[in-house]
């Protein structure tokens, strides 16, 4: 039986259907799959940050000195007589410290503002910069891979962090910076955290060491610590305030 041109359209259009649903559903397949990839991306994304928050938002009722460990995991301060006030090099000069960190010493023209209190290793400040905090008085926190690599230790550090927020009063000027492997030699054996000062008077604070030392004006002040101790860290802050610097009245 011979097929009517009315047949043959009819199963032409069949076909076409049919071949739309067909890329229907397969675009359908598609957007799914790349909305469950996006999600996945962005939820791998989101996770860290948030992971942060909620560890920082469980750290914040708690008292400085009760964040880590307690300071006897620190040594006693160190006392050098300081250099370098208002040595100033263009930004990006390098300069060689032999102290590791140092707290002292020549330093870049423009010092890091007070806003940010917490850096890694892919957006810190050049040491150099950093140098200059010293010299107007902040206190910095240095912190080597060991910590680094260690995530509740580095949660900690974002805690110290967290409570130093604001910009009005100098009393919280503090940074917390990786010190790394290209930055100078490592820290003493076992030794994983060490703070930093630049004093202009150390003598009164810190007597029978600076006569040890035989500094007699200004210093640089270090302290040592095999793990992250909020309490040997306020205990450093209030003997070596903002005020006991070089050049206090920078921000």
């Amino acid at each position: 039986m011979a097929t009517s041109s009315s047949d043959r359209r009819a199963a032409v259009d069949k076909i076409r259907r049919d071949a739309k649903r067909a890329d229907q559903r397969q675009g359908r397949i598609i957007l799914t799959v790349a909305i469950m990839i996006a999600l996945l991306i962005v939820g791998t994304a989101a996770f860290k940050p948030v992971k942060d928050w909620w560890d920082l938002r469980s750290l914040q009722k708690i008292e400085l000195a009760d964040l880590g460990a307690k300071a006897s995991v620190c040594g006693e301060r160190i006392l050098k007589a300081a250099e370098g006030e208002q040595n100033h090099v263009p930004a990006g000069t390098p300069v060689a410290y032999t102290d590791a960190p140092p707290a002292f010493g020549q330093h870049e023209e423009v010092w890091d503002q007070i806003t940010r209190k917490f850096y890694t290793s892919t957006d810190r400040p050049n040491v150099e910069k950093l140098v200059h905090n010293l010299e107007h008085g902040y206190t910095i926190v240095w912190y080597d891979k060991t910590i680094a690599d260690d995530e509740k230790q580095l949660d900690l550090l974002r805690g110290i962090a967290d409570k130093f927020k604001g910009e009005d009063d100098f009393r919280l000027k503090i940074k917390i910076v990786p010190w790394t492997k290209e930055d100078g030699k490592a820290f003493p054996k076992g030794q994983h955290i060490a703070f930093t000062h630049w004093a202009k008077n150390a003598a009164d604070e810190d007597k029978e060491i600076a006569t040890a030392a035989k500094v007699t004006a200004q210093a640089g002040v270090w302290t040592y610590c095999s793990e992250v101790s909020g309490d040997a860290l306020k205990k450093f802050m209030v003997a070596y305030p903002y005020l006991n610097s070089p050049e206090p009245a920078g921000g």
